[in-house]
């Protein structure tokens, strides 16, 4: 039987009781907290029926480890692991243009985590990223997420080159960010189907996956700041797309 792994904080359990609760063995919930917001969570569980169990905090301190749980635990068995070939049946039944978010060499799990929660609210398909020298989905990673690894679809592939290229002969056009781009994020047509490939802080994007592009962008910066955060920067280039995609 698999290992079961916990799955902490309000968002997250509550998302994962929406989406899959086929996967939660039961919630574990602080003793003695009985507000509002958990409600919700326990009459998700209940709809649901599955077994709910209030512990201490020194439990639920452990099950975290130093993630904030937020008084609720959710002891699930492990998600699907997406691949390329789900990535591909999934871009065949897209009714509209393909919007992707492409993460290459994001190691920190918090800015994964926060890179996730964007793409999900911006109406990203899928979010892609290389099965090594990437961030995996942690507790922290889905906590960060607020409900989002839950339900977008995170795929790690072996060779993200060979993919941005397969993409690519399927209509999809790869955009990369780099500060030295020519042109900014607001000036790229964003409209069609798309993969923005977002580089890790400092090395941006490797030089394979850099060659991969058919265009580079930047977001202009007005300070003295030479870079942004890349869970920000993803922001910003994503819902520059959805405001091009909802005009369109």
């Amino acid at each position: 039987m698999a290992k079961l792994e916990a799955v902490y904080g309000l968002h997250a359990v509550q998302a994962l009781l929406k989406s899959a609760p086929q996967r939660v063995n039961e919630v574990l919930v602080l003793q003695g907290r009985q507000d509002q917001r958990l409600q919700k969570v326990l009459a998700a569980a209940e709809k649901a029926e599955i077994k709910v169990r209030q512990v201490s905090r020194k439990e639920l301190d452990k099950l975290a480890g130093e993630g904030n749980h937020q008084g609720v635990i959710a002891m699930s068995f492990p998600g699907e692991l997406h691949d390329e070939k789900f990535l591909y049946r999934l871009l065949e039944g897209l009714q509209g243009p393909a919007f992707l978010l492409v993460l290459d060499g994001v190691t920190d799990p918090h800015n994964l985590g926060a890179c996730l929660r964007t793409a999900e609210a911006a109406g990203v398909h899928a979010v892609i990223a290389p099965k090594d020298n990437s961030a995996s989905l942690t507790p922290v990673a889905r906590k960060t997420a607020c409900g989002a690894a839950e339900v977008l679809p995170y795929i790690p592939v072996t060779n993200l080159a060979r993919c941005l290229r397969q993409l690519q002969e399927l209509g999809v056009w790869i955009i990369g960010t780099a500060g030295e781009a020519s042109i900014s994020v607001y000036q790229q047509d964003l409209t069609g189907p798309v993969a923005l490939v977002m580089g890790a802080e400092g090395p941006g994007m490797r030089r394979l996956t850099r060659e991969c592009c058919d265009g580079l962008v930047n977001i202009p910066m007005a300070g003295e700041v030479s870079s942004l955060n890349v869970s920000v920067a993803t922001g910003v280039c994503l819902f520059e797309a959805v405001r091009q995609r909802a005009s369109a």
